[in-house]
């Protein structure tokens, strides 16, 4: 494939950058979409060439996706207007000869149609190009970004009750969509990634002092409270209301599902929860 046929949106995300990694570690070429491609060069594989895009500028649509033939999709957690985005994006990649869309979606989101992954999942399936869906459990690397700063102060705050979560960790999310961007098979496919056990949040954190060496404690705020502490951290409303639906779903006993297509597709059991946090344990160290 050409040096542009595959373009990564979301490039410097987790899924994203994960992503990258791989397709360059397997000397594939691709194009990596970001806001400030200056920036991200210091981010991205070395060599790994970088547009500039953004789903808020139509104008940027174009450039990037000349001689595009794949696509790996991340929203951006702050996008929730999909309509006036996501969807003209889809149709430029449609007009401009894209074949196949892997998309980074959500558990269940067949299931909840209020979330904007479920809409952009419905664009796709009403439009012409072979898609993949990637519909993902919470990332276990959520805890070393969004929640990075409370699990150095001691904590977890999350309105997800005594509901269970089948975390995964995103290497493997990356691992698949790899696979579909690269294999043949894939396209029509709708895979439920999940890791190999559902986790309380007071199993996660238990885990989690036990590899830090120190208690980390589980508070349960409201939601009200929730996007106050949320809006306190800086969080934008958009993702703010994302990640209470998330929360609300593991809550309700809807986020437990442990499923096998990580097995089925890489011959491999996911990434436990205990390894993630051994491997990522210098991100929690105290500021």
């Amino acid at each position: 494939m050409s040096a542009s046929s595959i373009l990564i949106t979301g490039a410097t995300g987790n899924v994203g950058l994960e992503t990258a990694r791989l397709l360059a570690a397997r000397g594939v070429a691709f194009t990596a979409a970001a806001r400030a491609p200056e920036r991200a060069a210091g981010v991205l594989p070395p060599a790994a060439p970088a547009v500039a895009f953004d789903f808020e500028k139509p104008e940027t649509f174009e450039p990037a996706l000349q001689g595009v033939r794949k696509v790996l999709l991340v929203r951006p957690p702050a996008i929730s207007d999909i309509e006036a985005t996501v969807q003209p994006f889809l149709a430029a990649a449609e007009r401009a000869g894209v074949e196949h869309v892997v998309f980074l979606s959500l558990l269940g989101a067949e299931r909840i149609k209020v979330v904007p992954h479920r809409r952009i999942e419905e664009a796709l399936l009403r439009g012409g190009m072979a898609h993949t869906f990637l519909r993902a459990s919470f990332f276990m690397q959520n805890l070393t970004t969004t929640h990075r700063d409370d699990i150095r102060r001691g904590e977890i705050v999350v309105p997800a009750g005594s509901g269970r979560t089948s975390f995964i960790d995103v290497r493997d999310i990356a691992e698949v969509g790899a696979a579909a961007l690269l294999e043949p098979g894939h396209a029509g496919k709708a895979y439920e990634l999940t890791g190999a056990e559902a986790l309380r949040y007071d199993e996660a954190v238990a885990i989690l002092s036990d590899v830090l060496g120190r208690t980390i404690r589980y508070r349960r705020p409201s939601l009200m409270r929730f996007a106050r502490h949320m809006r306190r951290e800086g969080h934008p409303w958009g993702f703010i209301l994302v990640m209470a639906g998330i929360y609300t779903t593991a809550r309700l006993g809807l986020a437990a599902e442990v499923a096998p297509d990580v097995q089925r597709v890489l011959g491999r059991p996911p990434i436990s929860f205990r390894q993630f946090a051994e491997d990522y344990r210098e991100a929690w160290a105290p500021a």
